[in-house]
């Protein structure tokens, strides 16, 4: 049976990810907040530390953080934790999940990104430069783990309905945001966890490297 590591899997997009691979069979472990601490060096080390025979066989890094403020008015400290919760947690649990990956030669990495890794909005500097590194680690992680059969690719939702998406924009935002999207609408997290189970599943065999985009049409405009 494989194992699959899913950060952030208890709402939102991460959820219906975590039950997209149950329904399979696949054995699912989605830590806790309070387990994994993802704005936390120390968490992690800590939990891996605990967890040192913890082997998995697919990573999601899912789990990200997203504060709107213009670049004047966001501190270091906020700065810092978005970078430490989108791009360096998965960073260390690339490093983690890939030692059992290579010793059985067989894995599949997806990073969550987004659309605002490719283009970006007033206040979400942090977010957008912390996504556009998790496309280049991605890149990277893909070249060096090529030869062991470990696929890696990162998935650009665009506007999907979301918590975070309800959070970050008012109706009237929304709204406009639909009317932007060739497809008129905000996609599903049933549609992005169906595409992400695909890459990292046993059907995915070619794919790695890749930056891949979910986003109605949106990027195309």
């Amino acid at each position: 049976m494989r194992r699959v590591l899913i950060t952030g899997g208890s709402r939102g997009i991460g959820k219906v990810i975590a039950e997209r691979f149950r329904r399979v069979g696949y054995d699912v472990i989605t830590p806790t907040h309070e387990e994994l601490d993802l704005s936390s060096i120390d968490s992690i080390r800590e939990y891996m530390t605990q967890n040192k025979h913890l082997e998995v066989d697919v990573l999601i890094n899912n789990a990200a953080q997203n504060k709107v403020s213009i670049i004047k008015e966001l501190s270091i400290e906020e700065w810092q934790q978005i970078l430490t919760i989108n791009l360096t947690s998965p960073f260390i649990l690339i490093q983690h999940a890939t030692r059992h990956m290579m010793v059985h030669r067989w894995g599949r990495i997806v990073n969550i990104s987004s659309c605002y890794s490719l283009v970006s909005r007033s206040g979400r500097s942090a977010y957008s430069a912390s996504k556009a590194g998790l496309n280049a680690l991605t890149r990277t992680a893909a070249l060096e783990y090529a030869d062991f059969n470990i696929l890696v690719n990162a998935v650009c939702p665009g506007f999907i309905d979301t918590e975070m998406t309800r959070q970050n924009n008012t109706p009237g935002q929304i709204s406009d945001l639909c009317k932007q999207i060739p497809v008129q609408r905000l996609g599903t997290p049933d549609e992005v966890a169906d595409f992400v189970f695909y890459l990292g599943s046993e059907q995915n065999t070619y794919i790695t490297g890749q930056t891949l985009i979910i986003d109605g049409g949106f990027m195309s405009r």
